[in-house]
């Protein structure tokens, strides 16, 4: 089973064969355990879903304010990415006798830098992570401190898949054990590994946890545009990107969603562009991506589970 038939198909079997579970967010799932999906990339196609509309927009803004390192959800209100809000927004409501909208507490968001900084940050989820992940440096007399910039995990995986391709360690993960409590939320996309053979670079992404309804989306796509620039950086052509989900679920209130989605047939995937090599991985620009022959069946509003 190829492309867009593998996920209807998780997506049926879950629904269908699932294991009723409570969860954090109360409100109750169906799910499977350890499954594995195949996007080949070689053609230039892309795995954006078509049997509902994703804005792979702002999948495209997500994915390169994770690679700044951001921690803030500031930036992507000044886009109109709204996927981050609903977590610091419920944090902040929590406080207050006169709970806020989510309009309401994005315009604060953008009007005070200083309500910014205090209830706009998610802590050190996924892109302090990949970027500044915690270092400890000798300070004298056995002590350590704590360096400022951290590692950068993925400036590390660029230089290692240009000066040892045939390496095995050619990872990079958000699941840092001792920084989860301070996360909005702790990764779900947790863990990405890479392999080049034939002067082709394949990757696996491993999901401790997967909402099959509204994040598999925007998981895929991001690995698959991030496995593209990767290749571009390292002078080497696409392979495919392995999916490899543990916790698989979707949720109880969703039952219209996977209903009309099933009802629907998968059209071919879309042609993703990369218009420009920046100098870097850093260098990405949202105008640097082109994405040709979209054509998926109308979105399906649900609800998120915060």
């Amino acid at each position: 089973m190829r492309g867009e038939a593998q996920y209807l198909d998780l997506m049926q079997r879950v629904w269908q064969h699932g294991v009723v579970r409570g969860d954090r967010t109360g409100t109750g799932t169906r799910a499977l355990f350890g499954e594995t999906m195949r996007f080949d990339l070689s053609d230039g196609s892309v795995p954006i879903l078509t049997t509902k509309r994703i804005f792979w927009k702002s999948a495209v803004r997500e994915l390169l304010w994770f690679l700044s390192g951001d921690r803030n959800i500031r930036a992507l209100v000044e886009q109109g990415v709204h996927i981050w809000t609903d977590w610091p927004l419920a944090r902040f409501n929590a406080t207050q006798a006169n709970p806020l909208d989510r309009d309401s507490f994005e315009a604060r968001i953008l009007a005070d830098a200083e309500f910014a900084a205090e209830w706009g940050d998610l802590g050190p989820v996924y892109g302090a992570q990949w970027r500044h992940w915690p270092n400890y440096v000798p300070a004298g007399d056995g002590l350590f401190r704590r360096d400022a910039a951290g590692i950068d995990q993925i400036a590390a995986l660029v230089e290692g898949l240009r000066r040892n391709p045939a390496s095995r360690r050619h990872i990079f993960t958000g699941w840092n054990v001792a920084e989860l409590d301070g996360m909005a939320l702790p990764p779900c996309h947790m863990t990405y590994q890479y392999f080049v053979a034939d002067g082709r670079l394949s990757g696996i992404l491993y999901q401790r946890s997967c909402d099959l309804g509204l994040g598999f989306g925007f998981n895929i796509f991001e690995a698959a545009l991030l496995l593209r620039m990767l290749a571009q950086q390292c002078d080497l052509t696409p392979g495919e990107i392995v999916w490899m989900g543990a916790d698989c679920h979707l949720y109880a209130n969703h039952q219209h969603l996977v209903t009309e989605q099933l009802a629907r047939a998968p059209r071919a995937f879309p042609q993703l562009d990369l218009l420009r090599r920046p100098d870097d991985m850093f260098g990405y620009r949202f105008d640097d991506f082109a994405v040709t022959g979209y054509d998926p069946h109308p979105h399906i509003a649900a609800p998120v589970a915060v």
